[in-house]
């Protein structure tokens, strides 16, 4: 099933299930947002496409034209963004048959020489222990925080980066939707597609600016994909500049593309009490091999991302803008 969240025809917050064709979005009629939707599963031991369907109502739109008129919001919110946790994990994709052996190859070079960076260190034992087995957690994957849901931005809005940044790059993504209910454990809604946004130059500086360089807005959506994923999943990220496209290159996700499966992520990032919190949301960056910053493109104010995954609908785009961070030097007030 695919789900988005949307502004109706009178300006109010509904959900939404897309037709098989993809051209209609049929509205519910009791639940407002995709969180009230999952609390109402979970109380009533459903799923969401089994709840979708207690709540079918009659209100037909057309979905191309809300993509248009920028009336898709992000799939998943909560009401109080501060409960609302985003995060991710890194070095977990291995990339196309080609850089993977190049990246093999690389690692290898490093394993004989003995310089192994710390960085290569994560990707190896992801390489070599990322799944479980016998039930038994595998590696632990790189973990980094991005922001409460404050800094999540909606399809077709802007993606706004701080005037102190050094880069504002893309980074397309599979992202995991959940939400914790009353007991503590974690639901996962569905995928939907990320532009997990970050600032590489800070990253390059030194590994230890990664958590700095992910401090940033990100972009989540259209679609709410429920259900689980195929395990080879190709698609297309791309920068137009106006009505040039200055860069564009596929990329590869879903399992079999990873040495890390999507239980092992997801357990160690629930492993932590603060994380199963009830009434929570959680949106969780699964990684990927794929940058434009990597193929030594600057991108600049006006630039429009636009991430291609068919897989799970339509694409998220997103154009850039440099804002004012609002904060200044001697900023803080003594009281």
């Amino acid at each position: 099933m695919r789900l988005i969240q949307l502004v109706d025809d009178a300006g109010e917050a509904r959900v939404g299930v897309i037709d098989r064709d993809g051209a209609r979005v049929r509205v519910l009629g009791s639940s407002r947002t995709t969180y009230a939707l999952a609390t109402a599963a979970i109380a009533a031991n459903r799923d969401l496409e089994q709840q979708a369907a207690q709540e079918q109502g009659d209100e037909s739109l057309d979905y191309a034209t809300l993509l248009r008129e920028d009336r898709v919001l992000t799939p998943l919110a909560h009401p109080d963004p501060a409960h609302m946790r985003v995060t991710g994990t890194g070095l977990t994709h291995l990339g196309s048959a080609a850089t993977r052996d190049a990246m093999h190859q690389n690692l290898q070079d490093h394993v004989n020489a003995g310089s192994l960076t710390d960085s290569m260190k994560v990707f190896q034992w992801g390489v070599e222990g990322g799944i479980p087995r016998q039930g038994r957690p595998g590696a632990q994957p790189e973990w980094f925080y991005k922001g409460d849901g404050s800094v999540v931005v909606a399809p077709g809005q802007t993606l706004p980066s701080p005037d102190f940044a050094l880069d504002g790059g893309e980074e397309p993504e599979l992202v995991g939707l959940y939400l914790i209910g009353p007991d503590g454990t974690p639901h996962r809604l569905g995928f939907a597609i990320g532009n997990e946004f970050s600032d590489h130059i800070t990253e390059r500086q030194n590994y230890l600016y990664l958590a700095h360089s992910k401090l940033r807005a990100c972009a989540v959506g259209p679609e709410l994909r429920t259900g689980s994923l195929p395990r080879d999943l190709s698609g297309t990220s791309r920068i137009r500049r106006g009505d040039t496209v200055v860069w564009e290159k596929p990329f590869l996700t879903g399992e079999d593309n990873m040495c890390h499966s999507l239980e092992n992520l997801e357990y160690h990032h629930f492993k932590y009490a603060a994380h199963r919190r009830p009434g929570d949301v959680h949106l969780h960056f699964f990684g990927t091999s794929t940058l434009s910053f990597a193929d030594g493109i600057a991108v600049q104010p006006g630039d429009c991302f636009e991430i291609d995954l068919p897989a799970l609908g339509a694409p998220l785009v997103n154009p850039l803008q440099t804002v004012a961070a609002g904060f200044a030097l001697g900023g803080v007030r003594s009281l």
